[in-house]
């Protein structure tokens, strides 16, 4: 029977780290089915969905305290099942683009919350305009809808709340 772990690790960035975790995984013949990999600062950040036998899981878990004392990360590592697929759900992207300031996330999250849509994935970036160099700063997420939602109003209602927050943004399905 397969089972899943869920494994996240964060450590001063360097190369080789995803080279090291990746051969652990593959000595414990287990294999990689999603991940998010990224460089925040100085630090390198990584969540791996693992999959594997109840024996390979197990094995994987006993080594990765080597790796991380030899890649001078920080591992913790969670067991977790499949996940269900909802019907119910339309998955849509978000775009948003503004002068950076704080609570931009805070405030598109709250929004979504409150209407029962759920944030599957979501993405930062801060930088600098091309032009004026003005800080600015943009988020990607996908979403989950629930069906019942009338997208119309909703996307209506969504861009209203973003232009007075002065933020740009897009409001589109996901692409399947």
């Amino acid at each position: 029977m397969t089972q899943h772990l869920v494994i996240n690790a964060i450590g001063k960035d360097q190369p080789g780290i995803v080279n090291t975790l990746s051969l652990s995984i593959f000595d414990a013949q287990c294999n990689i089915t999603d991940s998010r990999m990224a460089v925040l600062g100085g630090e390198f950040a990584i969540i791996l969905l693992v999959s594997g036998s109840n024996e390979a899981i197990a094995g994987l878990a006993s080594h990765l305290d080597d790796t991380a004392k030899k890649l001078a990360l920080t591992i913790t590592t969670k067991k977790t099942g499949t996940r269900k697929a909802n019907e119910t759900l339309i998955p849509y992207i978000i775009e948003a683009i503004a002068l950076d300031h704080p609570g931009i996330v805070y405030q598109l999250a709250s929004f979504l919350s409150n209407k029962q849509i759920n944030i599957e994935n979501l993405t930062t970036e801060s930088y600098a305009a091309a032009h004026t160099g003005s800080p600015m700063f943009a988020v990607t997420m996908t979403v989950g809808i629930p069906a019942a939602q009338k997208i119309n109003a909703l996307r209506d209602e969504f861009t209203e709340f973003c232009n007075e927050l002065n933020l740009d943004t897009t409001f589109k399905p996901a692409k399947g």
